[in-house]
């Protein structure tokens, strides 16, 4: 006795693979969304001075006294102190950068009108590959822009805000509050728009 096959349409008719092919390129726009996230993340990540950050949250509690400055008027002197040094690293650091030679040495150095000057010497940058490191005007705007940013962690550390602000008004409190969020909200935007090629004492070193 013959059984006969149930009737397909013409989508079940079709190989199996066909379905796969009208998937891929959603899944190949929804990885391209991702992966330009990714590197916006890891240019903004680059940029913002995490070393500096790390040594000023573990110093500040006890600079400011957990935020008791008004005992001591020394006390709110040292921490101006450590604000400015922190702020002119984040400033400094902007302007290094790193060359790895053809061994895979890695030598760090300032970058200069002429190229990049080597803090120790122990390397020599051709003439055509030095050229690459020359100091920018974009340098400065990253070295302002991370100044900012270090401005607005600072802003968010309690310890700073009791010891500058031991008793703020309603109106300073919003300032406070709203003043750090602007300049991370501006800062991330130019930082993912103009990403920096540089990478210094500090930040990831390129895998080229």
């Amino acid at each position: 006795m013959d059984v006969k096959a149930p009737h397909l349409s013409d989508e079940q008719k079709l190989p199996l693979l066909h379905n796969m092919d009208i998937v891929e390129p959603q899944k190949t726009l929804i990885h391209r969304a991702i992966n330009q996230t990714c590197k916006s993340t890891a240019h903004l990540s680059n940029l913002l001075p995490t070393g500096t950050v790390l040594s000023f949250q573990i110093l500040s509690p006890i600079f400011t006294n957990q935020g008791k400055c008004d005992d001591n008027p020394v006390t709110k002197l040292i921490t101006l102190s450590l604000l400015s040094l922190c702020a002119a690293s984040c400033f400094l650091l902007c302007f290094t950068d790193s060359f790895r030679d053809n061994k895979g040495n890695i030598s760090y150095g300032f970058a200069t009108c002429k190229g990049l000057w080597i803090i120790d010497g122990s390397a020599t940058l051709p003439p055509e590959l030095d050229a690459k490191y020359q100091l920018r005007f974009i340098d400065f705007m990253h070295a302002v822009m991370s100044i900012l940013v270090f401005s607005a962690v600072a802003l968010f550390d309690q310890n700073v805000v009791k010891c500058f602000f031991p008793s703020p008004s309603h109106e300073m409190r919003q300032i406070l509050t709203a003043l750090p969020v602007g300049i991370g909200v501006f800062c991330s935007m130019m930082f993912v728009a103009f990403p920096t090629r540089r990478h210094g004492i500090g930040f990831p070193l390129s895998t080229n």
